[in-house]
């Protein structure tokens, strides 16, 4: 791809430090127009919304007639899974909570978890990844260079979640995703995590183990849950008024929740990732994202986003200590790391990748089955 000159959307805060952004005649991006035009599909709406909302709870309970749960909540210690779970409770459903430990999380949010499922009575279940297995996969696509360092948790994670729908024959999964606040997020900036061709592609090249426990999830497997087996995939937070502040002041009042820093900083590693590596190697601000979409919706004015940007997203005094710490955990020796960190960068369409085939079969499942009635997007 040609390097092109720098330009920030007129709207929002949307850069050139995406490779793929588009600009209209009037300088705005194709970011935040996408989010304007589709917004109205996923914010909240008052007695509709609730309406819709009470209705998809009615399905969930009746598909869980007879069975142990209602539905399944990945559960992170963090706002959007924690309030997941308070609202899910106060509906009434039965919740099977699953956390996938995979080394990194956050004393913070560790407590956190306890103390929600205990002061809501959830049942826990705990999916465990092979330490050995998977740093050696973190350590591959760092090697590999591209921003989707993150790519082996966010593949694990909905395994781990199918895995335990499949256990105790679960219909429903909801997740805390919702489109006010992650409406906003580049492909070139992180990847998708299905893409079998690209992973496996990058763990031969770069790994030194050959994966014989890390649970792998591509498209035809999440077509088999889907299609087969019925197992849906739900965004509850989409039909309530949802604003962090206040999801935050209830988490904490509740259930003594502990904040743990920034968005998705639950995790040490993913705190590194998103804060230093991805600043760094690729001038990535994960910032730009959740400003922008702030933006959009009226909570951030341009003028506020722009001067928060002007600060670095981590704290140079911490991210040595993060360094060796993160190191350590590895196995390697902080210069390795290091050599690690300033290699050239890459994207992922200078690996083998199957991102039109991809796109083709989910555009073609998103035109067979309609998914605006559970506001999956």
């Amino acid at each position: 791809m040609l390097k092109r000159s720098y330009q920030i959307c007129a709207r929002c805060v949307m850069d050139t430090t995406d490779p793929e952004i588009k600009f209209d005649a009037a300088g705005h991006c194709n970011h935040c127009t996408e989010f304007l035009a589709t917004r109205d599909k996923f914010r909240y709406q008052g007695a509709e919304s609730d309406r819709k909302l009470n209705q998809i709870v009615e399905e969930i309970k009746k598909a869980g007639s007879g069975r142990d749960y209602d539905c399944i909540i990945g559960l992170s210690g963090g706002i959007d899974s924690s309030y997941l779970s308070y609202v899910a409770k106060e509906k009434g459903l039965r919740i099977l909570s699953v956390y996938l430990d995979n080394g990194w999380s956050s004393e913070e949010a560790v407590l956190n978890i306890k103390n929600i499922t205990k002061k809501l009575g959830i049942d826990y279940e705990s999916y465990v990844l092979d330490w050995e297995e998977f740093k050696d996969l973190q350590l591959s696509f760092l090697k590999a260079a591209v921003p989707e360092a993150e790519t082996p948790t966010d593949m694990a994670i909905p395994a781990a979640m199918h895995h335990f729908a499949a256990k105790y024959n679960i219909k429903y999964i909801l997740t805390g995703g919702n489109f006010a606040t992650e409406g906003i997020l580049p492909k070139s900036w992180h990847y998708n995590a299905k893409d079998l061709k690209y992973f496996n592609f990058i763990q031969k090249t770069f790994g030194k183990k050959i994966l014989k426990k890390f649970p792998t999830f591509g498209y035809q497997r999440e077509m088999y849950f889907k299609i087969l087996k019925g197992v849906k995939m739900v965004y509850p937070l989409n039909y309530v008024p949802f604003a962090k502040d206040d999801a935050v002041a209830l988490l904490k009042d509740k259930f003594d929740w502990t904040y743990y820093g920034g968005k998705h900083y639950e995790s040490k590693y993913t705190r590194f990732i998103q804060s230093y590596y991805l600043y760094e190697k690729f001038g990535i601000d994960y910032r730009r994202a959740t400003l922008s979409s702030e933006i959009c919706i009226g909570k951030t004015v341009r003028a506020d986003a722009v001067e928060q940007l002007k600060s670095k997203p981590f704290n140079p005094t911490e991210v040595e200590a993060e360094k060796h710490y993160i190191a350590k955990k590895f196995g390697i020796s902080k210069d390795e790391f290091g050599k690690i960190l300033n290699s050239p960068a890459k994207w992922y369409w200078n690996y083998p990748n199957d991102d039109k085939k991809l796109g083709f079969i989910y555009d073609t499942y998103r035109r067979i089955f309609n998914k605006e009635k559970l506001a999956s997007f």
